[in-house]
């Protein structure tokens, strides 16, 4: 038997504006379900509102014998929460019109309004299939310059800050045309930011600037420091880390890459993971999810930051004024020697997203799986920084006997990372 229910509208709003709002979803019979997964109906963009779960509410039509009597939204026990008019929801409420609806404390807002009109009215069918859409009302003046209305969703773009970055460092390095270091130092900067951008995208999780700034420069200072002559000491000296001479094999070179520099480098570039780890046993839950270190995806940013400055201080403080300094004595050239050293600082850096950083962001990993997993830290531990150190030592060794060796080295490592991530992503008390 035929059921006549009247027709609902979610509509999405900004602030208390409800006026500028736009219809995001029509409600009929059927279960609407808003989260980041893009399976939700109402997806949620994941990198503007990072705090939202992937399946967080869902809004069911309620039935009481057949008999149609309004909607109710559900919080799917999310992490952050549903706000009704901006009391938290802890399980199911009756949707009223006018009701605000808020996905945590600062996601996106919604109205919920609905209209009982005969020439709107539908009939409920088990097989209806009404789908979102949205709809323009009106023509305003915000819709004609939308530069005065988009307030600060503008900021939370993805792309709309690295695009005005972009145009700062090109700026940047017009200016510096005709001083090499400034120049260098400028693209191998952005070129390296462009590359963390990226994983910081796959990772989906909001981490302060700082916070990422400061494990880089940690890493770059520790590489200035007689800390370094520690470490070189021991995994040189005390281990076989020492690369060999004349005639050697692979295994010989794997050998000793393994020691002097997967073990040794990846050991180095975790210790900002580890000393932002023991910061934040002192710190609340909340802040040592947001600055600490609290599961596996803070891990792979904060390591994969610290490879960021490792790569720049190793690139531009050797091995581009090595090769400079190489070829001016050979040929004779300064500016052959600059441009040598250039062509050698981008593919260095670019190849950072399979290299570097994909080591310590895969080591990272290990070191949040370990925090949630303590009674099995220190064999978690192991097997990261072995397997990590072992994807180091090959990409070196593999530059020693073919390029498409090593191409085919970093798609393994760069895969090994987005694994790690996607993994992550599985488990993280964000999703």
């Amino acid at each position: 038997m035929d059921k006549f229910i009247p027709i609902a509208f979610l509509k999405q709003i900004s602030g208390d504006r409800q006026d500028r709002g736009e219809i995001v979803a029509t409600l009929g019979d059927r279960v609407v379900a808003l989260g980041r997964d893009p399976s939700c109906e109402i997806a949620i963009n994941i990198n503007i509102y990072g705090s939202v779960s992937r399946h967080h509410a869902e809004i069911r039509p309620i039935l009481a014998r057949q008999k149609f009597e309004g909607w109710e939204i559900c919080d799917l026990d999310s992490a952050n929460g549903t706000f009704i008019n901006d009391r938290r929801l802890y399980s199911c409420y009756p949707l009223k019109h006018g009701d605000r609806i808020q996905l945590t404390k600062d996601g996106p807002q919604f109205i919920f309004e609905f209209e009982l009109e005969s020439s709107r009215v539908t009939t409920l069918k088990t097989d209806d299939n009404l789908r979102p859409r949205s709809q323009i009302t009106s023509i305003t003046l915000t819709k004609l310059l939308p530069i005065f209305s988009t307030g600060n969703d503008l900021w939370k773009q993805t792309y709309f800050l690295p695009g005005i970055a972009t145009v700062g460092f090109v700026v940047m390095m017009f200016a510096f045309l005709g001083q090499p270091q400034l120049f260098n130092l400028t693209i191998s900067v952005y070129i390296s930011l462009a590359a963390y951008y990226f994983i910081y995208q796959l990772c989906g999780k909001n981490k302060p600037w700082w916070v990422i700034l400061g494990a880089a420069l940690f890493t770059a200072l520790i590489l200035r420091s007689p800390i370094l002559q520690i470490f070189l000491w021991f995994f040189y000296k005390v281990l076989p880390g020492t690369a060999p001479t004349g005639q050697v094999s692979f295994v010989s070179v794997l050998s000793a890459m393994f020691f002097g520099a997967g073990l040794m480098e990846e050991l180095l570039k975790s210790l900002p993971v580890f000393a932002l780890w023991f910061m934040g046993l002192n710190f609340g839950k909340k802040w040592r999810s947001h600055i600490g270190i609290s599961e596996p995806l803070d891990g792979i940013l904060i390591g994969a930051a610290s490879a960021v400055g490792f790569t720049l201080t190793e690139t531009l403080g050797l091995y581009v004024p090595s090769i400079i300094q190489s070829i001016t004595a050979q040929a004779g050239s300064p500016e052959i020697a600059e441009l040598t050293g250039l062509q050698l600082l981008i593919p260095r850096v670019l190849g950072s997203v399979a290299g570097h950083m994909a080591y310590s962001g895969y080591f990272g990993y290990f070191i949040g799986l370990s925090i949630l997993k303590p009674s099995l830290r220190w064999q978690i531990l192991t097997i990261g920084y072995l397997s990590s150190a072992l994807l180091h030592a090959l990409w070196n060794t593999s530059a020693l006997v073919s390029f498409w060796l090593l191409a085919v080295v970093g798609g393994i490592s760069y895969a090994f990372l987005v694994a790690a991530i996607l993994k992550a992503h599985s488990f993280s008390p964000k999703t």
